[in-house]
C-alpha cells in the first residue's frame, strides 16, 4: 500500500471492533497518562476509571488537571491523581517520575500521550530545544527512562497477562518527515523547517523510539507500540490559523474516537502481543513509512536522546 492510500485508510477508517467499554475490568492496574487533561488523554484517563485502574494525570498546569479530575469524578465516580510533570523541562521530568516512584512499587501501563503542535517557531523548551522535539520526543524518552525501573520491577513476562505496555502517541504526519539531526535546537535548519515540519519529525521519532525500546526491553517483558490515533478534534490545533481551522475540521473524527487505538494497546488481550507494531485508526495494525523501521537510525536517535539526558 503506497503512502497515499495508507493516509486516505487511515484518514478514513473502517468502523472499530473495539471500544471504550471493550476495556477489561483494571482493578489493581497503575497507570499513567501524560497530557490526560484534554484531548485523547482525557478520554484514555476517563475509560481506564470506568474500569477502575488507578490512572496518574501528568500534566503541566495543576488548574487544568484539578479541573479536568473534578470533571472525571462525574462522569465516571473514580477519581484520578495529579502528577506534575512539565515535559519541556527535564528537571520537571526527572522530578516527576522521582514522585511517582516514591509513591508507587508498579506501574503496569505508561501512556506517552502528552504533547503539543505547531507552536510558534520561538518557542523553545527549558533546556533549549526545539519545543515540539523537546516535549513531543526527549521529554517523553526521559520520563520512560526514568520510569524503566518502576516497569520492569511490574513485568511478570513469563505470565499470561504479565507483561507491561508503554503506548506511545504518534500521529499519521510521521509518514512525511524523517530526521534533520541539525534541528533539534534553534538555528538557520530549524528555523527553514518550520512547525509543521518539526511536528511532523517529532512524530516520526516518536516511531523510532517505541521501535528501540520494543528492542531492547521486549524480552524483559515490556510491550512498546507507536500508533496514529486518528484525525481528532483536540487542544492541539489551538496554534493553527483560522483558515487551517476550517479545513483540518472538514477531516477531524469526534475526541473519544481518539483514545480507542491507544486503549486497544495498552489494555486488551490482543495488545500483550504487539511489540514493536504501529497502530493505526481504529485499533488495528497497520504501517507508517519504512525508515522507522531502520534499526541503525532507532539506535542513532536513542544514543542521541541518551546523551541530552545524561
Amino acid at each position: 500500500m503506497g503512502t497515499a492510500s495508507q493516509l486516505y485508510d487511515q484518514s478514513y477508517p473502517p468502523k472499530t471492533k473495539f471500544t471504550a467499554a471493550d476495556v477489561p475490568d483494571l482493578s489493581g492496574k497503575v497507570i499513567i497518562v501524560t497530557g490526560g487533561n484534554a484531548g485523547i488523554g482525557y478520554e484514555t484517563a476517563k475509560a481506564l476509571l470506568a474500569k477502575n485502574a488507578k490512572v496518574y494525570m501528568a500534566c503541566r498546569s495543576q488548574k487544568k488537571a484539578e479541573d479536568a479530575i473534578a470533571r472525571l469524578k462525574q462522569e465516571t465516580g473514580k477519581e484520578a491523581i495529579f502528577l506534575d510533570l512539565d515535559l519541556a523541562d527535564m528537571d520537571s521530568v526527572r522530578k516527576s517520575a522521582a514522585e511517582f516512584r516514591s509513591k508507587e512499587s508498579k506501574l503496569h501501563v505508561l501512556f506517552n500521550n502528552g504533547g503539543v503542535m505547531v507552536p510558534p517557531i520561538e518557542q523553545l523548551t527549558k533546556q533549549g530545544y526545539d519545543l515540539q522535539f523537546g516535549t513531543n520526543v526527549l521529554g517523553h524518552f526521559l520520563f520512560t527512562k526514568e520510569l524503566l525501573p518502576v516497569l520492569l520491577a511490574t513485568a511478570q513476562p513469563n505470565i499470561p497477562g504479565g507483561k507491561v505496555r508503554v503506548v506511545n502517541t504518534s500521529s499519521s504526519v510521521s509518514m512525511f518527515f524523517t530526521i534533520d539531526w541539525d534541528s533539534f535546537k534553534d538555528g538557520p535548519a530549524r528555523r527553514k523547517l518550520g512547525p509543521r515540519t518539526l511536528y511532523a519529525q517529532s512524530k516520526f521519532a516518536n516511531v523510532l523510539v517505541a521501535y528501540e525500546l520494543a528492542r531492547r526491553y521486549g524480552d524483559m517483558g515490556i510491550v512498546s507500540t507507536a500508533l496514529n490515533p486518528g484525525n481528532i478534534k483536540t487542544e492541539l490545533q489551538r496554534h493553527m490559523s483560522p483558515i487551517q481551522h476550517w479545513f483540518t475540521n472538514l477531516l477531524l473524527h469526534p475526541t473519544p474516537m481518539g483514545a480507542v487505538t491507544q486503549l486497544w494497546a495498552g489494555t486488551s488481550a490482543e495488545g500483550e502481543t504487539m511489540n514493536g507494531k504501529y497502530l493505526i485508526p481504529w485499533a488495528r495494525c497497520g504501517e507508517t513509512r519504512k525508515e522507522s523501521r531502520d534499526p541503525k537510525l532507532a539506535e542513532r536517535l536513542w544514543n542521541y536522546l541518551e546523551e541530552q539526558t545524561k
